[in-house]
C-alpha cells in the first residue's frame, strides 16, 4: 500500500505563517481525508518535528517565513534529521532552487488550485524520500 492510499494513516504538518492560508489548506486536506496540523514558523515546525516526528507523514512549507529559518531551512534540516519525511514545498515568490534548498522535494507554486495542491501532496507521499548522505 502507497503512502496515498490510506489517507486517514497520514498527518501532514502545515508550515505557513499567514493564517487564513494555513487554515484553509488544513481545512481543504482534512475534508480530502487527511491529518493535519498547522503551525506559523519553521521554529514552532522544528518544535512539533522534535516531539512528534514518527507521527508526521509529509512536511508541506511556505519558503518565506518569519523566525530564525525559512522553510528552505526547514526542508534541508527535515531530510537531514527525519529522512524518512517527504517535503513539500509551495511558494509564490521563490522557488525550491533559488531559496537554497538542497534535496529534492515536491514544489507547488501559489496560487494553486485545490487540484494542484491535492496532486502534490498525493505525489509527495508516495514517493520515498532519498537518503541523505
Amino acid at each position: 500500500m502507497d503512502g496515498a492510499s490510506n489517507k486517514e494513516a497520514n498527518l501532514v504538518l502545515v508550515v505557513e505563517d499567514e493564517a487564513l492560508i494555513r487554515e484553509f489548506v488544513c481545512e481543504l486536506l482534512g475534508e480530502e481525508g487527511w491529518k493535519t496540523a498547522g503551525v506559523e514558523s519553521a521554529d514552532q515546525a522544528l518544535e512539533y518535528l522534535n516531539q512528534n516526528s514518527n507521527k508526521v507523514n509529509l512536511l508541506l512549507t511556505d519558503i518565506l517565513m518569519p523566525g530564525s529559518m525559512n522553510g528552505a531551512g526547514l526542508a534541508n534540516y527535515t531530510a537531514q534529521t527525519w529522512p524518512e519525511i517527504p517535503i513539500m514545498i509551495m511558494s509564490g515568490h521563490e522557488t525550491p532552487e533559488s531559496s537554497g534548498v538542497t534535496i529534492p522535494v515536491s514544489f507547488v507554486r501559489k496560487p494553486w488550485t485545490l487540484g494542484q495542491l491535492l496532486d502534490g501532496v498525493e505525489k509527495a507521499l508516495a514517493t520515498v524520500p532519498r537518503a541523505i548522505s
